[in-house]
């Protein structure tokens, strides 16, 4: 395949594919013509697959992008969010925390990329870098945009009476704290008597042994932190316990 790059110097090694099909696969560098499927005499057919970069340069464009357009937001350049809010700083730490991960992400795959990975394929279309960085550096800028956006605030996590609503599964709420294990043991006790297994029954005895440690420390959490909790529920069991 080197000849052709001697014809002409656009079509070098990592450009040419060359087939004894014209549909066929490519044939790989090491294969030698003498071991070929081929009489006497045989029909090559050359295919330009248009200009190539390497891997190595695919994986640092595509990681490095990200990186720099994180700190674009991060440090609130004055193009970004304006004038009035260039280089200013969220007082939120999470807003820290989130850069330090992304940036420990992208600073993590450019190390693997130049000391750990080796490809076995040289090459990509170079038309294809164009799509894989839209998605890196699109969504990296996507994503700093609002959580580097002066407005930005973290959710606050706001504790509330869990209710019963329009889904039947829920309608438990009524009488229990912890329906998700009134149900589980429910299965376990149908099971157990589906199967008249001894050992399915005893399964079942420590389950709901366990699950009634976990549900009155969750009902005890409830009536300490809401004055107002429906004194009608019970840990586990409707009525009972």
């Amino acid at each position: 395949t080197i000849l052709y790059g001697f014809a002409d110097p656009q079509w070098y090694p990592a450009r040419q594919s060359i087939r004894l099909d014209p549909k066929g696969k490519s044939l790989r560098d090491e294969e030698i013509l003498q071991h070929l499927p081929v009489g006497t005499t045989a029909t090559l057919y050359f295919k330009d697959l248009g200009p190539q970069i390497g891997w190595t340069m695919v994986f640092l464009i595509e990681y490095t992008g990200p990186l720099f357009i994180y700190f674009l937001f991060y440090f609130r350049m004055p193009f970004v969010y304006g004038l009035d809010e260039r280089f200013t700083s969220s007082p939120h730490p999470v807003v820290n925390l989130a850069c330090i991960c992304h940036s420990f992400h992208y600073i993590k795959r450019l190390i693997e990329t130049i000391f750990v990975h080796r490809f076995s394929h040289g090459t990509m279309p170079l038309r294809n870098i164009v799509k894989n960085c839209l998605y890196y550096w699109g969504f990296a800028a996507w994503l700093a945009y609002y959580i580097n956006h002066p407005l930005y605030t973290p959710p606050c996590k706001t504790r509330k009476i869990p209710y019963p609503t329009k889904n039947p599964f829920t309608w438990l709420f009524f009488f229990v704290s912890c329906p998700n294990y009134t149900y589980e043991v429910g299965t376990w006790i149908s099971f157990t008597i589906m199967t008249q297994c001894v050992p399915v029954g005893l399964f079942t005895l420590l389950c709901f042994i366990q699950m009634t440690i976990w549900a009155k420390d969750k009902h005890y959490t409830y009536l300490r932190e809401f004055k107002d909790y429906p004194s009608l529920r019970m840990p586990i069991i409707p009525f009972l316990l």
